[in-house]
């Protein structure tokens, strides 16, 4: 298998509020929801970097389209990681993820491997890292 991941969808309990969460709270760029002419069809994609997208798609949609058993989702499943060029760019963007509804699980912090990173989850308890890595050089 060859890395090739271009979308990385999580599943949301309400998609209108996700949508204002990442649109309108983070900053996300999107055309906003999409697929509404299909049922299970509704879904909203952010553009990241490089070709990347951010879906966000309602769990009962995923439940049906993959034939698995809706159950409660566990937060420490996994972490989505965004990456900074700097210690105070963590802390806008934490500032920022709290302003727009999020979470404050970890508030950012000198990490044990010599970075800063901090967590916060949305609104459906998915959990992001904000971190800067001083071993990174993050491009614009």
């Amino acid at each position: 298998m060859k890395a090739r991941i271009t979308v990385i969808t999580i599943g949301v309990e309400n998609l209108e509020k996700s949508l204002r969460f990442y649109r309108d709270g983070l900053g996300l760029p999107t055309q906003g929801i999409v697929g509404t002419e299909f049922e299970h069809g509704a879904v909203a994609f952010f553009e990241l970097q490089h070709g990347v997208k951010l879906g966000i798609w309602p769990r009962k949609s995923l439940s049906h389209d993959t034939g698995l058993p809706l159950c409660s989702p566990s937060p420490t499943e996994t972490s989505l990681g965004h990456n900074v060029s700097s210690k105070a760019e963590v802390d806008e963007v934490m500032a920022q993820a709290l302003k727009a509804g999020a979470v404050i699980v970890k508030p950012a912090q000198d990490t044990f491997w010599g970075g800063y990173a901090g967590y916060f989850q949305d609104p459906d308890r998915h959990l992001w890292e904000v971190v800067w890595n001083p071993q990174w050089e993050i491009p614009e």
